[in-house]
């Protein structure tokens, strides 16, 4: 081998000669070599035109490296070969093509020139013409290698094995194998300064035993992705064809059938932008998803939610007010705020139209007034669909905002269940029971609610299965309650309070008469053999036979009736056509309960309270009882804290005013005050039997008796002011049904007149008070104050402390 200009000494070396030279750039030429060559450098053309005019002959050195000065000699190879011009061609483009033969390895001497062009002395290289067993062995390994390699190969042709084949010299063997394979510069410049015809076939051994690991490899992995693109070719061929088998049949793949339908039915639904985007995203991934994996059940259930929620269909509203008013007269008696709210809504619609935001109505009432069936007829006044959802016991957020899809059997919440039976965008929705929500470790359902029942931000309600936006602002909801207390004060705020009071004894004998009386004729088959009850019966029942603010007692009762006439038609014994109070006993047994009634006569010590709870109003007498003791004051009957602190604010006044009244203020010390509310099995509690005490406590110290046919109610202060109280309506009509025809009410509370049916105010009289100087003349049967002083000192109006109350019980019913 060479180096530096220096040669090897068993090589056979020519004389030395002097020719032109032509840089190769990114090749390297070789002996017995044709190629064509493209010049366009003015250095290299000179060089050729210097060639052309003498013997053709041109030294071809390959550059060290792409970019290089032209008269730079020193980023060119010493190793070169000698070629001979065969053809020079001048392209349209300024370049020339010249189509060269290699002759012999020749190595750089001396460089002569580099202007005009680049000359330079070079040495030729003879070929060993020696041939040993070597050498022979080494030309057979190689061609074996090399067949093997242009088989692999795809870039090689197959004509040059052949070629290879039928040379039978090694160094020209080695020259025509070394010029075909895909080998880099540095790597070619280096079999090419190799002299020796024995080396030279070592080293190119070598080099195809490398390229051949390479293509096995490559052909190995291209094998493997032909046969994956082979399989899938086929099995789309197959597909198709079997497409085409059945369609002439008139038969489709099952599966192929059920995703074209699914795709036809995304297209054709009114699906909004996102959601229609998502669902054709997801059906492109069960496309390509073997039926048999757990995903494709869970994708095809979110397809199934997609395509079956109303996203935009809606049902036309009813805006006709007089059939709306109709309506809700035909299914509901009385509710008159109710009915007017609803009224007012569909007026608002109306005019508004569409622009307007749907209200968040709470209606709040005790059990069995009606909320429930409400609802239903407040959707048949607006013509919607309605649907309801009862919240009593939630107490998972994910039943409100749904299960995200990460595992088998995730679902909607169950906002968007009830949605996807209601069929249309704007139904009337109501959330039952929203007062009963839980909270535990799962999350806070009514924090969830939030959302839903905020108009702001109910148009882009996110449920977690969906993922998508979903709209409830054109829902109208309706939630119900029975106490406002447990409700949260954010979830309440978003909501519009509507009050359901409990029912009079009127208004429930009257709907007896419209609703309930037929409902269960008609329930127990008595169509065909009608009964009716009398308004004095069915008072009886209401007050004897229930206790509620609802109606559900009072159908069960009815009902009760009706059974038994059923029974009696059934066995063809003789039936009464018309029920009356005297009959009560023999359908429906002994009564239960008894109304309070107005005391038979004029008492000392017994004042007659009026009370409310959520059953209705009614009438209490509240007693008191002096005997001789130590100065202890005594309360029983359950009575709550602030009912206990009533009764010691009305003893503080009388012991206050004792002198007005007439009283020995040092008597105070020497006996014991009893104040007892019958039934003690019933809690009591409130503020508003403040007078009603301090009449009993002044009417036991003063021993003058108070009148049997006077109730009253009212909140008292140790100045003996009487403040305003609630549930008055309730408390007037339990007086009156109890024989009360005189009442005292706190002058604040005159407003609240107005709640009370006129027939009852036409025969009652009722006395609006703001002072106990006014209650106690109209109160007793003769005035405690005239007895006593008519001027005090300013130190008697001081309040006195007593001694502690016990037995404090939270109440039921509100004084």
């Amino acid at each position: 081998m060479a180096d530096d200009g220096q040669l090897v000494d068993d090589v056979q070396v020519a004389a030395r000669v002097e020719l032109p030279v032509l840089p190769l750039i990114n090749t390297v030429l070789f002996p017995t070599m044709v190629t064509p060559l493209f010049v366009a450098r003015e250095l290299s053309m000179a060089a050729i035109e210097a060639a052309m005019s003498a013997d053709r002959r041109i030294v071809a050195v390959a550059q060290r490296t792409i970019e290089i000065e032209e008269h730079d000699t020193s980023q060119l190879y010493q190793v070169g070969v000698i070629a001979h011009i065969e053809r020079v061609l001048k392209l349209p483009d300024g370049t020339t093509s010249v189509l060269v033969q290699g002759q012999q390895r020749v190595q750089i001497v001396d460089w002569l020139a580099t202007e005009p062009y680049i000359n330079a002395q070079v040495q030729i290289i003879e070929p060993d013409q020696e041939s040993s067993l070597a050498v022979e062995a080494m030309m057979r390994g190689v061609l074996a290698s090399y067949e093997k390699v242009v088989k692999l190969s795809r870039t090689m042709p197959d004509d040059a094995y052949v070629a290879a084949l039928n040379l039978e010299d090694g160094s020209a063997l080695a020259d025509l194998i070394a010029s075909t394979l895909p080998l880099d510069i540095g790597r070619r410049q280096q079999l090419l300064e190799l002299f020796e015809v024995e080396e030279r076939l070592r080293r190119l051994s070598v080099v195809l035993s490398q390229e051949l690991d390479v293509l096995e490899l490559e052909h190995h992995i291209q094998n493997q992705v032909q046969k994956e693109v082979d399989k899938s070719q086929r099995d789309f061929f197959l597909r198709e064809q079997l497409k085409a088998i059945q369609t002439e049949l008139g038969q489709e793949d099952p599966l192929t059938r059920e995703l074209n339908e699914l795709h036809d039915r995304i297209v054709a639904a009114d699906l909004p932008a996102k959601a229609q985007a998502k669902a054709l995203e997801e059906l492109g991934r069960l496309e390509m998803m073997p039926p048999a994996a757990p995903e494709y059940s869970v994708i095809r259930t979110y397809l199934d939610w997609l395509l079956e929620l109303p996203w935009s269909k809606t049902s036309t509203d009813v805006n006709d007010l007089q059939v709306a008013a109709q309506v809700l007269e035909n299914n509901h008696y009385g509710l008159k705020k109710v009915k007017d709210r609803i009224l007012e809504f569909i007026a608002v619609r109306m005019l508004a139209g569409d622009s307007t935001k749907s209200p968040i109505l709470c209606f709040v009432g005790p059990p069995g007034v009606g909320k429930t069936s409400l609802g239903r007829s407040v959707a048949e006044a607006l013509g919607r669909e309605f649907v309801r959802l009862s919240l009593g016991g939630v107490h998972d957020e994910a039943e409100i905002r749904g299960h995200r899809r990460t595992y088998i059997g995730a679902m909607p919440g169950r906002i968007i269940q009830t949605m996807k039976d209601a069929g249309t965008i704007n139904p009337v929705f109501m959330l039952d029971e929203i007062d009963k929500l839980g909270n535990d470790f799962r999350g806070d359902p009514a924090a969830a609610l939030l959302e839903v029942l905020d108009p702001e931000q109910n148009n882009t309600f996110a449920d977690h299965y969906l993922d998508l936006p979903y709209d409830l602002s054109k829902i109208m909801f309706i939630t119900t309650a029975n106490m406002l207390d447990p409700i949260d004060e954010p979830l309440l705020d978003r909501m519009e309070i509507v009050e359901l009071p409990g029912y009079i004894e009127e208004e429930k004998v009257q709907i007896a008469r419209k609703f309930l009386i037929p409902k269960q004729i008609e329930a127990n088959g008595l169509k065909q053999h009608p009964i009716t009850i009398s308004d004095e019966a069915l008072r009886q029942i209401i007050r004897t036979y229930t206790w509620e603010a609802g109606v559900r007692n009072l159908e069960r009762e009815i009902g009760g009736i009706c059974r038994k006439i059923a029974r009696r038609v059934a066995e063809k014994k003789r039936y009464p056509h018309r029920i009356t109070p005297t009959m009560l006993t023999d359908f429906l047994g002994q009564p239960p309960f008894d109304y309070s009634r107005a005391n038979d006569r004029d008492e000392i010590g017994v004042a007659t309270g009026m009370v409310w709870s959520s059953n209705g109003g009614d009438v209490v007498a509240i007693e008191t009882a002096i005997v001789d003791g130590k100065g202890t004051t005594t309360l029983t009957g359950q009575l709550g804290d602030v009912m206990q602190e009533s009764a010691q604010a009305a003893l503080s006044y009388a012991r206050a005013s004792s002198r007005r009244l007439g009283i020995d203020g040092k008597r105070f010390e020497k006996i014991d005050i009893h104040i007892h509310v019958p039934e003690g099995g019933v809690p009591k509690d409130g503020p508003s039997a403040g007078i009603t005490l301090a009449c009993s406590v002044i009417s036991a110290l003063t021993h003058r008796p108070l009148r049997r046919d006077v109730a009253m109610t009212g909140e008292i202060t140790l100045r003996g002011r009487v403040l305003p109280i609630g549930g008055l309506r309730d408390k007037i009509l339990g007086a009156f049904r109890a024989g009360i025809t005189t009442m005292l009410i706190p002058k604040k509370n005159l407003r609240d007149l107005e709640e009370v049916p006129s027939n009852v105010r036409r025969q009652i009289t009722v006395i609006a008070v703001e002072h106990m100087d006014e209650v106690l003349p109209i109160a007793f049967v003769s005035n405690p104050l005239e007895r006593g002083s008519q001027h005090q000192s300013d130190s008697d109006q001081t309040s006195l402390v007593l001694p502690t109350i016990t037995q404090p019980q939270l109440g039921s019913v509100e004084l």
